[in-house]
């Protein structure tokens, strides 16, 4: 005689999957305010690579220090009104701080894309516009519900680059008229937030090392 499963024993297992299924879920929710954090720790990472890797040091040119890489928040219409980010190094157009969609870090996963998530230039750097070739997970706004950021403690402005050692130099390179006029190597502890609707998240960079990591509630790296 075959055996099967009754209609009970059916239902029953249903509903233990059921009950298995609404205890674990909640478990494994992604937490978007701290995914945009360990992309941006990523990204700022990456860009301090750059900088190591293309010094930019020119005998030839005495603005060669304002081309540094450098990673620049910003909010406008050009990144859907919400914030985002670009990696870029200001090699164009007499580098007065503008960027333009030649001097923005390629993205090492696909060469077709630009490493921007929408900002003030050409119709390639507007998000949202089909000429757009940033990458969209850059605009923390629309990707990660970020409504706000900004840079304090040792940094000023919206904007952290680093020189050939690595080390963070702070505000708008353009302005510079030295390698490290006004001393604009960071002295203290970097600190970048990120908000949301519901809380914020903080980003230490450190001075003259570049380490960068997120921080607990106490201050702490994590």
């Amino acid at each position: 005689m075959k055996k099967a499963f009754t209609m009970i024993e059916l239902v029953f297992v249903i509903v233990v999957i059921g009950i298995l299924a609404a205890t674990i879920l909640p478990r494994t929710k992604t937490n978007p305010l701290q995914e945009a954090a360990i992309q941006v720790v990523s990204h700022i990472r990456y860009t301090q690579h750059l900088a190591m890797v293309d010094d930019k040091y020119s005998a030839a040119d005495a603005n060669w220090y304002k081309k540094r890489w450098q990673l620049v928040f910003g909010t406008n219409t050009n990144s859907a009104g919400v914030p985002g980010y670009t990696i870029f190094s200001d090699t164009a157009g007499g580098s007065t701080g503008d960027i333009q969609d030649t001097e923005v870090a390629k993205n090492p996963e696909n060469s077709k894309q630009i490493m921007s998530g929408g900002t003030t230039g050409t119709d390639s750097l507007k998000y949202g516009d089909s000429s757009f070739i940033g990458m969209k997970k850059m605009n923390l706004g629309k990707s990660y519900g970020i409504i706000s950021y900004n840079l304090g403690g040792g940094c000023s402005g919206a904007r952290i680059a680093f020189d050939y050692l690595g080390r963070p130099i702070k505000g708008d390179l353009s302005g510079n008229v030295g390698s490290y006029d006004s001393d604009n190597l960071t002295q203290s502890k970097c600190i970048v937030t990120l908000t949301s609707a519901s809380s914020n998240i903080k980003i230490a960079i450190e001075p003259e090392t570049g380490f960068t990591c997120i921080l607990d509630s106490s201050s702490n790296c994590i």
